[in-house]
């Protein structure tokens, strides 16, 4: 047995994506982030948000992982995430967790964070509720067998299909802003810099921008679906249209086609994640044939 006093809690280095994505691979199987992109995210922290990553170490192997930030996208005053906070299962009761959580809060703490968000899987809810973090929405994860992909409709009339390689980003950055200040959640998403978009999305190692399409109408995105990719994998990232174009079918046709690009390339399986109240994407995702794989909670807690 492995006790708390053999364990030791340090900041994630590069070398660390290889165990960071393992890990990750066993407790959250429906995540797809591979190696290289973990690699530059510890590397090249996302500008603006004080982003900081933690693991936990026992005879020199991964056994914990927690990254805490500044969010910066949302208007909302003091407003902090703590994400994928999770330990192997072998580790598991053992004041890991507890030792993650403590150290990412005090991360926070000085940068005047005053309200905390994190998520837990269900059968972590109990835990959450002990260090003072209260469930309030659940997140549903699904996940698309590409064998075969869905058939691909023609687009209507005025409508054109383009991989995200052929726009000016700014154009697609645009698109997300508009699509992203209505959707669920805990607090608006309605404060998106460029610049931290640019480093999250546009320069993201695993966007596929042949896969990942936008609809075009007179020249704007109307709609758009965005994958990311680890090898046989895909995360399909965010899928939006722009109020103005919505109830035409453009949601489901960028997914659709970004499904079926993906597919002739060799993804195999296609996961994704909506919140419990965004019944329209939801609605999608069934036409398609995704199926329900996991959920998760976004817990609140105040930082006092």
């Amino acid at each position: 047995m492995v006790s708390l006093a053999d364990m030791r809690i340090r900041e994630a280095q590069p070398d660390d994506a290889p165990g960071v994505v393992a890990l990750r691979a066993i407790v959250y199987p429906y995540q797809v982030r591979g190696v290289e992109s973990t690699r530059k995210m510890i590397a090249d922290p996302v500008p603006g948000r004080d982003w900081a990553a933690f693991v936990a170490e026992v005879d020199a192997q991964v056994v914990g992982w927690v990254t805490a930030q500044r969010n910066a996208s949302t208007s909302t005053a003091n407003f902090g995430d703590i994400n994928l906070l999770h330990v192997h299962p072998e580790h598991r009761r053992r004041g890991i967790g507890t030792a993650l959580l403590t150290t990412a809060t005090g991360h926070l703490a000085p940068l005047g964070v005053r309200r905390l968000r994190a998520f837990a899987q269900p059968d972590a809810l109990p835990f959450a509720r002990r260090h003072g973090y209260e469930p309030s929405r659940e997140l549903r994860f699904s996940a698309l067998e590409l064998n075969p992909a869905p058939a691909l409709p023609d687009p209507p009339p005025g409508v054109r299909l383009l991989s995200i390689s052929d726009l000016d980003p700014h154009l697609l950055y645009a698109a997300d802003v508009a699509a992203s200040v209505d959707e669920p959640g805990d607090v608006p998403v309605d404060s998106i810099s460029y610049e931290s978009w640019h480093y999250d999305v546009w320069d993201n190692l695993g966007l596929d921008k042949t896969a990942s399409i936008a609809a075009v109408v007179d020249g704007e995105v109307a709609a758009f679906s965005l994958v990311k990719r680890d090898g046989d994998r895909m995360w399909s990232d965010f899928t939006g249209s722009l109020p103005a174009y919505r109830g035409r079918g453009l949601a489901r046709l960028t997914k659709t086609a970004a499904l079926h690009l993906a597919a002739a390339n060799g993804v195999r399986v296609a996961y994704t994640s909506n919140d419990e109240a965004n019944a329209p994407m939801l609605a999608i995702n069934t036409r398609l044939g995704y199926r329900p794989v996991a959920a998760e909670w976004s817990c609140l807690a105040d930082l006092t």
